[in-house]
């Protein structure tokens, strides 16, 4: 068994189990997806940076999140083993693969954590919005979103990478922290409870900031009955909302999956959506309902705008 584990540098990843007449029809699917997830967001980034205007705290910690976006790990993987026929993994890679897609997922919720605190005090307490969220207030809040979840994900990754191997077969098509457990026939409950930690911590934290941000702005509505409060608050809000939720929802679809290994496909399938739904639909919702970036995006296309 030591001998299995010294040796099990190169590890065998699950098929992805499509048959040859879809396999291309998947290929090219998921290439196109992942070319217009690049291309929008690294779009929306551009075009925040190079437009003076959108150079507020709002649109400045959206980038964040099209950068965590970009920086997507599955597809590019997933999309090569397709083409090359490929299973194959070294160690190395694999655990690389886990502390980015762990980050980057865990990234999502720290940063729209922040962008709902933004939200609140632009609409709870607009005069002193300029005072509290300054640009040295953004980069240290973004840079704080991305340290949390690098620190909390490298302990995730650290007691994992720690066990001895007695199997060299990953049981699915992509490295995650749960699948490199299954590696080990070693004791791992001190990985299951700091993994359960780490769920709570970035769960409870930010369903809880969102929902506190989301009440308090939904009494400040309701008691102020300003017409242009309201209409400010469904515009700035929707947007962000309808994003945190989609995450939300296809990270609690993947994690339950997990527990059906019966149902291979869908487990597949909603690992898949996991890394294309939200990394898609972020720059698309974003865009049409913030009214000047819309408008901007508007114009770089060449149509005339007449603002409302």
């Amino acid at each position: 068994m030591e001998n299995i584990s010294s040796v099990s540098d190169i590890l065998v990843l699950e098929e992805l189990d499509l048959s040859e007449s879809s396999t291309y029809p998947v290929f090219f699917t998921l290439l196109f997806v992942y070319i217009a997830l690049i291309i929008t967001n690294v779009g929306v980034v551009v075009i925040i940076i190079a437009e003076r205007s959108l150079h507020e705290p709002m649109y400045l910690l959206f980038c964040n999140l099209s950068v965590n976006d970009i920086n997507t790990i599955l597809l590019p993987h997933l999309l090569f083993d397709m083409l090359f026929k490929n299973r194959l993994i070294s160690y190395s890679a694999c655990v690389t693969q886990i502390f980015g897609a762990h980050t980057f997922g865990s990234a999502s919720h720290t940063i729209l954590m922040i962008m709902a605190i933004d939200r609140y005090v632009a609409i709870c307490n607009p005069l002193r919005y300029s005072a509290i969220m300054t640009k040295k207030a953004v980069v240290t809040l973004s840079v704080s979103a991305w340290a949390v979840s690098v620190v909390l994900v490298g302990v995730l990754v650290s007691l994992s990478v720690r066990l001895s191997r007695c199997t060299s077969v990953i049981p699915n098509f992509y490295c995650d922290n749960a699948s490199l457990l299954k590696l080990s026939c070693e004791d791992v409950s001190i990985n299951n409870i700091y993994g359960l930690f780490y769920t709570v911590i970035f769960l409870s934290s930010s369903m809880g900031t969102v929902a506190v941000t989301y009440i308090r702005i939904a009494i400040t509505c309701w008691t102020k009955k300003n017409a242009e409060l309201n209409s400010k608050a469904i515009q700035t809000c929707a947007s962000h909302l309808v994003l945190y939720l989609i995450m939300l929802l296809t990270g609690f679809i993947i994690v339950i999956m997990h527990r059906f290994p019966e149902y291979p496909f869908l487990r597949r399938l909603v690992a898949i959506l996991f890394n294309v739904v939200p990394a898609n639909l972020n720059p698309i919702i974003y865009g049409i309902q913030t009214k000047q970036l819309r408008l901007k995006i508007l114009q770089i296309f060449g149509r005339k705008i007449t603002p409302s």
